[in-house]
């Protein structure tokens, strides 16, 4: 059998098989799978609520949680970490005490109580891991995030230090942790765990350093703070309530945070902070919703963090087109009218800074209804384009779409993933290790490859465009020295490139053109021997490109997807990657697993259940309709 006959053998294979797993509302359910925090915190949340009809779940999460644990006693958040990660090993052992369900001297867990204390104890874990301790007793609350006044909620968007400067996911997390942190507040009770002989050291030391570092950031604080009119009480009441608001005003229908787990944990807390009781309908609300988050895969239940039904089924039904699926096929059509019913109509923290223009955008999750993210934008816009040239309800939503896009455009000339210009790096201060990626929004070149992707493949925008220009001149300042890009919402390098070839190809850039020539030469320098592509999760973290030294799917499929791109023949190394690609998709092992969507670097990857889907029918179909007639 040739090449392509077993091209459109698969084809034909994973269209019947995605056909049939699509719901009757249009959607694709796919899971998100992260690492354990989520079912940790989970666990957590279940003891401090004191919610004792929730016996099963939490019996479920604790075997989930124990299956993941290695042999020296750590977790691990991607599968070739070196060692263990000490951040989800002290998620991991917390909860697994906390649930009761589990002996303190267990063989397992005495060998996760060494790998802790081997590794710096609770003193050297991530921020985030850091203020769970701190909200449950654990550790007292670090000074560095004790000295961050309250009162920042009363700072101006437009001060050069605000609350508004960090991207609104980060914002969702930080604003209840600092109502915690200003009321020193923690929740201990009978069941708790204490985990006081775990503390480790330095952390005075540390905190010290960082606070003599922040001494100028203290006297800002204290300059901007005297220039509000009111009493130091008053201004302290008003900042409470002005967070409280935040967080109430940002809920959304089923009950979470922004739509996310994580945030909607620590709001909880903030809440019984505030005095609500924790019967309160809004804390039961939020449960329900973050309940809802389960996933099932294979025998384990998991919690997702936002669940990825509007990116799946945008990103689904505009490869199954690319496929060959015509756009009035029924599957199609019911995709499309979900994809319509969830584009935004509420203006959230994105139009702080990009105020007039009306909402079009669309979110992640399917109960995300107010936070629009660029990549979910294009990836529906996509989907519905065919039937914006025919029905006048989708034209438009989609000439809203565009709009939104366009005007989101950063004044570097790149696109972020949620907010525009949101890059102020005079809050670096916050102890993130990776603060230039979590707490702020910065131009990347996978937001705005495929940003142009779209703009090139499904608008009539003029190459010449100023858009483009400027979009052109970002990627010449951001490539790096051998020719890639840094992707931040995937692995790693692979994915960046793939986004930066593929878009500025799109927008009529000549394959030999050096900012393609030495991308396409890079990808070709790092295809492995037996065909593929495969990129650690360690390169997010080390910020240069770690080799897996085995093929993924999914990174086979992106790096295929470029070099088709940008050559106008099947060459010898596309063919052997097409080869490889097609080996990868017959396999059912730990590469179609391999966790390829990146969160927090060094701290939280994903593993897109449908990845495996997704990104090789776009390659294939992609090799098909280049190369060889369609049929």
């Amino acid at each position: 059998m040739n090449p392509v006959d077993k091209i459109n053998e698969k084809l034909k294979d994973m269209i019947s098989n995605l056909l049939s797993k699509q719901k009757d509302n249009g959607v694709w359910n796919f899971c998100f799978e992260g690492s354990i925090m989520t079912d940790a915190y989970m666990i957590i949340l279940i003891r401090i609520l004191e919610l004792t009809d929730e016996e099963v779940l939490v019996k479920s999460l604790v075997e989930r949680i124990k299956s993941q644990q290695e042999s020296n006693g750590a977790w691990k958040v991607y599968p070739d970490e070196d060692g263990g990660n000490l951040s989800v090993t002290i998620e991991g052992y917390f909860s697994l005490l906390y649930s009761g369900y589990v002996a303190k001297n267990a063989g397992y867990m005495r060998k996760a109580e060494r790998f802790i204390q081997e590794n710096g104890g609770l003193s050297k874990s991530d921020w985030l891991t850091k203020m769970m301790l701190a909200i449950t007793g654990q550790i007292k609350w670090p000074s560095i995030i004790k000295i961050i006044p309250i009162e920042i909620m009363l700072l101006p968007s437009r001060s050069p230090i605000s609350i508004y400067q960090f991207v609104g996911y980060a914002r969702a997390h930080w604003i209840p942790i600092l109502i915690c942190s200003n009321l020193n507040y923690s929740y201990v009770h009978s069941r708790t765990p204490n985990l006081t002989h775990l503390q480790g050291g330095g952390s005075d030391d540390e905190d010290q350093r960082l606070l003599e570092d922040m001494q100028n950031l203290q006297l800002y604080f204290k300059n901007a703070l005297k220039k509000l009119a009111g009493s130091t009480e008053n201004l302290k009441r008003k900042a409470f309530i002005k967070a409280e608001d935040y967080i109430l005003e940002r809920i959304e229908e089923n009950g979470t945070l922004y739509s996310y787990f994580s945030a909607s944990f620590f709001m909880v807390f903030a809440l019984l902070a505030l005095g609500y009781d924790k019967k309160n309908p809004l804390i039961g609300n939020a449960f329900q919703g973050m309940k809802a988050y389960l996933c099932r895969s294979a025998d384990q239940v998991f919690i997702q963090n936002s669940p990825s039904t509007v990116w799946d089924t945008a990103l689904l039904s505009a490869a199954l087109q690319q496929a060959g699926v015509p756009h009035q096929h029924a599957s199609i059509m019911k995709a499309s009218n979900y994809l319509l019913s969830r584009q935004q109509q509420k203006y959230g923290d994105w139009a702080i800074k990009n105020p007039d223009v009306t909402p079009g955008g669309w979110g992640f999750s399917d109960t995300n209804t107010f936070v629009p993210d660029i990549d979910d934008t294009t990836a529906a816009l996509r989907a519905i384009t065919p039937l914006a040239g025919t029905e006048n309800h989708f034209k438009h939503a989609w000439n809203k779409g565009v709009e939104w896009v366009l005007t989101m455009q950063n004044d570097d000339g790149g696109w972020s993933a949620f907010e525009k210009n949101t890059d102020n790096y005079l809050l670096s201060f916050i102890p993130s290790k990776y603060e230039d990626r979590v707490l702020f929004d910065p131009s990347t070149a996978d937001l705005t490859g495929r940003t142009l992707y779209f703009l090139g493949e499904y608008t009539t925008m003029p190459q010449e465009s100023d858009v483009f220009q400027k979009a052109r001149e970002w990627f010449e300042h951001n490539q790096e020295e051998n020719g890639s890009w840094y992707g931040r919402w995937g692995n790693c390098y692979i994915y960046g490139t793939w986004a930066a070839i593929t878009g500025l190809k799109a927008i009529g850039v000549s394959s030999d053109n050096p900012l393609i020539s030495r991308g396409v030469k890079w990808l070709l320098s790092i295809q492995n021997e037996d065909g593929g592509w495969g990129e650690s999760c360690e390169s997010d973290s080390k910020k240069r490109y770690v080799p897996l030294h085995h093929s993924t799917p999914s990174q086979t499929a992106w790096a295929l997807d470029a070099l088709i791109s940008a050559s106008e023949i099947p060459t010898p190394k596309i063919e052997k990657g097409m080869h490889s690609l097609l080996s990868l998709l017959e396999a059912s092992d730990w590469r179609s697993i391999y966790p390829t969507g990146a969160g927090i670097p060094g701290g939280y990857y994903i593993h897109y259940h449908s990845y495996k889907y997704i990104w090789p029918l776009h390659a294939l179909s992609h090799y098909k309709n280049k190369y060889y007639e369609i049929e």
